[in-house]
């Protein structure tokens, strides 16, 4: 059944209609060589305003070299304009890998036997949680599979409790972003009241025919409670949520497209965008056999994608994991990735207990340290965030949106990242690290564009040289 095309309803077949999405990738293969028309959206794009999904379609779909180069150039532009260059650092904590669902994607579908099944209890989360405090980590990301008597939402507000509670040393978690299987309105208003940061959800595919073959029974099969998830999170008081999509499950254009009319949908009915969309790709994992898919992506194609969403959603934080090597991390970064994830295990008990690979979620392609990661970030020019202050500072949805539009949010990200660094080298560094972050910092702070938060920055950094911890602005 075709539904007429309507951003503002709540109904997953008409803010996510499959004869727009056929209409638009006709419409952007038909000008893929339009010169003039990939001018205007160029043009358009360094508004930093955004485009709609048609004529982001056009710029994925552009087959003119030279004007890819410019799109290319015109993200690294727009993520500088925007976030500076800052990149937030956060970790996967995964609470269980019990399941219900058939998923046939994921090793962690129902009726896999080879997979060993664990649930973390509360103190099995506070050793796991110390062992992230000890590398450095102020953010994490919890995730567990659906399975309402093993994971059910206490459980869930249970681990988020506990986890807020743990000082060790120099070390809290100051943000705890929620990704876990669509839920209530109810659910999520509870959630929100546990002090939840960002509510992620991947949609894996907006196709979807797609979308029920590969998931044939279970919770999740339900296509339309799946995809209004966000509207539920939103009435529930939830005002950061997150999107993505599993490259590689189905056509890839098909799916940009669906993400991109998901980020209107949330604007023009809650008037607040994503704050994250996340770009995964589909990995090898256990049970799981990447080339039964049809819609994978080589690196080239996944650059574009990720350099046309930075140009269609400015605002918004791109998400790459270590699903992805060095090598493509760092060429995302450039073209407008704001967070990656650092010293990952997808595995349930993986930081502090011995948790077999073979309970890992998907294959890493990243497994260095976070002083690793931090060092590199810094050689690369981009400064290691761990930078919490928005969310503390409640500069949450609208706020949140109202400051990253309007192009000034990397007057706050610039000094907190340099905050977060210092805390970082003060009480993680490897002597190596911390010798070349000091250096970092004093010339990064000779960077801020304004005097005031120039001092302030200072006057910050020595306190937190004299012991203090969490200073923001």
């Amino acid at each position: 059944m075709l539904h007429k095309y309507d951003p503002r309803s709540q109904k997953a077949g008409e803010f996510i209609s499959h004869k727009e999405i056929m209409d638009t990738l006709d419409y952007a293969w038909a000008n893929r060589s339009n010169t003039r028309l990939i001018d205007e959206i160029l043009a358009k794009g360094r508004e930093c305003k955004g485009l709609t999904h048609r004529e982001a379609a056009v710029l994925l779909d552009c087959a003119i070299p030279e004007k890819n180069h410019e799109i290319f150039r015109l993200a690294e532009e727009i993520k500088e304009k925007i976030y500076g260059n800052r990149v937030v650092l956060f970790a996967p904590l995964y609470l269980s890998n019990y399941c219900v669902n058939g998923c046939l994607y994921c090793p962690y579908h129902a009726v896999n036997k080879h997979i060993p099944r664990k649930k973390l209890s509360q103190d099995e989360i506070r050793q796991e949680v110390t062992a992230l405090q000890d590398m450095g980590h102020k953010r994490l990301a919890l995730e567990a599979g659906e399975h309402p008597v093993m994971n059910p939402i206490e459980y869930v507000l249970e681990s988020i409790q506990t986890i807020y509670g743990i000082r060790h040393k120099n070390g809290a978690i100051r943000r705890v972003n929620v990704n876990i299987a669509a839920t209530t309105v109810e659910n999520y208003r509870k959630l929100k009241e546990a002090g939840i940061g960002t509510y992620v959800l991947f949609q894996e595919t907006y196709n979807r025919e797609d979308y029920e073959r590969l998931h044939p029974w279970g919770p999740k099969s339900d296509y339309a409670y799946h995809t209004e998830a966000m509207d539920r999170a939103m009435q529930g008081g939830i005002d950061d949520v997150g999107l993505g999509v599993l490259f590689g499950l189905s056509l890839y254009r098909y799916d940009f497209v669906g993400l991109l009319m998901h980020a209107e949908h949330l604007e023009a009915a809650y008037g607040v965008g994503p704050h994250t969309i996340s770009v995964p790709r589909l990995c090898k994992a256990d049970d799981i056999d990447p080339r039964k898919f049809k819609g994978g992506i080589d690196d080239e194609t996944f650059a574009k994608v990720v350099a046309c969403i930075r140009v269609a959603v400015p605002y918004t934080g791109i998400i790459v994991s270590t699903r992805e090597s060095p090598e493509v991390r760092e060429r995302v970064l450039r073209l407008g990735v704001s967070q990656i994830s650092a010293a990952s295990k997808t595995s349930v008990g993986g930081y502090a207990g011995e948790a077999a690979e073979d309970t890992s979620q998907f294959e890493r392609h990243d497994t260095r340290s976070v002083d690793e990661i931090v060092r590199w970030l810094m050689e690369l020019g981009y400064i290691p965030s761990f930078c919490t202050a928005c969310y503390r500072e409640g500069r949450t949805g609208e706020v949140f949106m109202g400051i990253a539009k309007s192009g000034n949010i990397h007057l706050r990200c610039q000094p907190n990242a340099l905050m977060t660094l210092k805390e970082y080298l003060m009480d993680y560094a490897s002597p190596v690290t911390k010798e070349v972050g000091e250096a970092f910092v004093r010339e990064e702070v000779g960077k801020i564009p304004v005097e005031r938060l120039r001092e302030i920055t200072l006057r910050y950094l020595g306190r937190i040289e004299s012991g203090e911890r969490d200073l923001r602005v």
